[in-house]
């Protein structure tokens, strides 16, 4: 993979129980260690589970999370196939 990704846009989604901006971090660690290009700030969808149960339990993620994640998606889907990335 060395090499071979470098300047290759990215965007990331986080789904996170409280803020997620840990997370978005290290992901963005990750991203830079392997020269891919950011196109966008991350999203960060939070669940609000914070007990031992709420943890294990299935999670629902809000429809405005949804929303904006479909909009990211949409939105990097386009720049690629318009070769803006």
């Amino acid at each position: 993979m060395l090499g071979r990704i470098n300047g290759r846009p990215s965007a990331s989604l986080v789904c996170a129980g409280s803020d997620g901006s840990n997370a978005a971090l290290q992901i963005q660690r990750i991203a830079t260690g392997r020269r891919l290009r950011s196109v966008a700030v991350p999203l960060i969808g939070c669940t609000h589970a914070q007990t031992p149960d709420d943890i294990l339990r299935a999670k629902q993620i809000d429809a405005a999370a949804l929303a904006r994640c479909a909009e990211l998606g949409a939105a990097f889907a386009a720049g690629l196939s318009l070769g803006v990335y």
